[in-house]
């Protein structure tokens, strides 16, 4: 397949890299002079020979691409354009893009806001549950997409299912799993499991301000809570910003939570107390992630795919009308 990716930050440029292993044609294009040109180099690494001398350690990548000049130049001839760039700046690149015929993707931490922008053109909206705290291109990494999870919205009123299987096959043969759901849903949800999780990093970090006992004495548990507040603030604001009104809903509920261990805590036993209030949470964090239940094999139809996506399910491989599918293990015996 033909693929233009607009932007070759961490997730763009992890699939640029991972669509040429995979043996598709693909151009990419960013904004910064310096990332096209760090793509263009790690480009020609790749058709480096193997080095005739054993002891010189040789770059082995597979597959090849293109870096263009302009996002035009990039788009040119793609039967697929896969939008990689923050919210903000997705009505500029759109504006580039005024005629193109080809489907058209996107790979934003937010479903609702692009759904509206690209709303009248050939689209379904993507979002690679993938990533890491560092960014930019020199942090991209072609198997960065392996068994991650990868929504690809369903609107049953408005997505065109061709269109939606022909994204499913390929995500599925990077090594993704696709999970169909509706723009409102997963933006509801990445509020919940990611958005608000960036923000309680970012206040937990806080604690370090004029505070260097606590940075000595900070371990796991202080790393693991604050790991993504190191993400670039441009990005948490980008994604928190563009799904405001289910943050502010998801955070209100997470407050509500801690202030009722803050109860707890002026309990006349307070051991007792957190003791008996933390067992569900405990629970539920040491079940996740739950294995994976049976191999099933679905026909491709809008309801029972979004069925699956709310069940937790997902797709494995895309063959004509039917998909092979997978469930948690605890919802094995359901529908």
């Amino acid at each position: 397949m033909n693929v233009a990716v607009i932007g070759l930050g961490l997730i763009g440029g992890s699939l640029l890299r991972a669509l040429a292993a995979h043996g598709h044609h693909v151009v990419g294009y960013d904004a910064g002079e310096q990332t096209r040109e760090a793509a263009r180099g790690l480009a020609r690494a790749a058709e480096l020979p193997p080095s005739a001398d054993p002891g010189t350690r040789t770059i082995v990548i597979k597959g090849d691409w293109q870096v263009a000049e302009s996002i035009p130049e990039a788009v040119a001839g793609a039967e697929l354009v896969v939008l990689a760039v923050p919210l903000p700046a997705l009505p500029g690149v759109l504006a580039e893009l005024t005629g193109h015929p080809g489907l058209i993707t996107d790979v934003t931490s937010v479903k609702g806001p692009v759904r509206d922008l690209l709303h009248g053109r050939r689209f379904v909206g993507g979002h690679p549950m993938a990533g890491k705290e560092s960014s930019g291109f020199l942090a991209s990494e072609p198997h960065l997409f392996d068994g991650c999870a990868w929504v690809l919205c369903l609107e049953e009123d408005g997505t065109d299912l061709a269109d939606w299987l022909t994204l499913a096959g390929l995500v599925t043969t990077l090594g993704a799993r696709v999970v169909p759901v509706t723009a409102a849903e997963h933006d509801r949800v990445v509020a919940e499991i990611s958005h608000v999780p960036h923000l309680l990093a970012a206040a937990l970090s806080t604690v370090l301000t004029g505070n260097p006992l606590a940075g000595t004495l900070a371990a796991g548990s202080f790393r693991d809570g604050t790991r993504v507040a190191g993400t670039r603030p441009e990005l948490i604001a980008a994604m928190c910003g563009g799904n405001a009104p289910a943050v502010r809903e998801v955070l209100g509920g997470i407050l509500a939570e801690l202030r009722s261990y803050g109860r707890e805590l002026v309990a006349p036993d307070p051991i007792a107390a957190l003791t008996e209030r933390l067992r569900v949470p405990s629970e539920l964090r040491r079940a996740w992630p739950a294995a994976p239940g049976e191999p099933a094999e679905l026909t491709a139809e809008p309801g029972a795919l979004l069925a699956l996506g709310r069940a937790g399910g997902w797709v494995t491989a895309v063959r004509d009308d039917q998909v092979s599918t997978m469930r948690p293990g605890s919802d094995r015996n359901s529908s």
